[in-house]
């Protein structure tokens, strides 16, 4: 039971991270056929919230962000559960192209889990561990944040400069950003009465496209909150991915 409720935080936790890979988006076009490009943006104190969510998708790479592919991430977490101030380390694997999804997490022997999402089928090395939707909040509501029927409004936290996506079904994150840079400093995202908060403190460009490095993440559940401390060792975009890359074992 213990290894069944770490592995369904951390395919949640992960979520926030996953969705840097999108389904293609479309967007608007003026020239031959190509992407317009965002203006950049000033923030300034009365930008209005749809701004900043301009601002905060330019710092991330703007199209080249929007256009990502596929993304493999590989790293090291340490896992606190509820109540403790014991870590539990241990590594993940992450590859991820659209809603297709393979995630690897070794930090035995408390845990060892393996899902995978290939677009149709879920496969969970542990019973009763799902996937939300992987384009539906975080990084990849942002990438579709002027897409129709997305709506942008202010944050929740007044103190914070930030903004809120809601995306067409009702899914929601609020972002809050660094007024200098535009880079998102944190989100929170609610999804299926449980609310998860991610604080980036390192960013690093990859082919253009800002991929947070070292990030740490809360999770609130009824048995208190568990917190997890991701440093990412490799990041990869756009790469050819292995036909059985999503293969669900047989």
């Amino acid at each position: 039971m213990r290894k069944t409720v770490f592995a369904s935080i951390l395919v949640t936790v992960l979520f926030g991270v996953a969705v840097l890979a999108q389904d293609p988006v479309k967007t608007s076009s003026t020239n031959g056929g190509a992407p317009a490009a965002p203006a950049s943006v000033t923030i300034t104190p009365d930008s209005p919230p749809k701004d900043l969510a301009r601002a905060a998708f330019m710092a991330q790479g703007g199209e080249k962000f929007r256009s990502v592919q596929n993304m493999i991430l590989r790293g090291t977490v340490q896992l606190y559960p509820p109540n403790s101030v014991q870590s539990i380390p241990g590594s993940f694997s992450l590859v991820t192209a659209g809603e297709k999804l393979r995630l690897e997490i070794d930090a035995r022997p408390a845990i060892s889990f393996k899902q995978i999402y290939d677009g149709e089928q879920t496969y969970s090395s542990l019973p009763n561990v799902t996937l939300p939707p992987l384009t539906k909040f975080g990084w990849g509501a942002l990438a579709r944040f002027d897409q129709p029927n997305y709506q942008i409004t202010a944050a929740t936290d007044k103190k914070k400069r930030g903004f809120r996506i809601v995306d067409p079904d009702g899914y929601t994150t609020d972002y809050y950003i660094d007024v200098k840079t535009g880079r998102v400093t944190s989100f929170v995202i609610y999804y299926n009465g449980f609310t998860l908060g991610t604080e980036n403190s390192k960013f690093k460009e990859v082919d253009g496209v800002l991929v947070p490095f070292s990030f740490a993440q809360k999770f609130e559940m009824p048995m208190g909150a568990f917190f997890a401390e991701f440093t990412v060792k490799e990041a990869k975009l756009n790469q050819q991915l292995a036909e059985d890359a999503f293969a669900i074992p047989r």
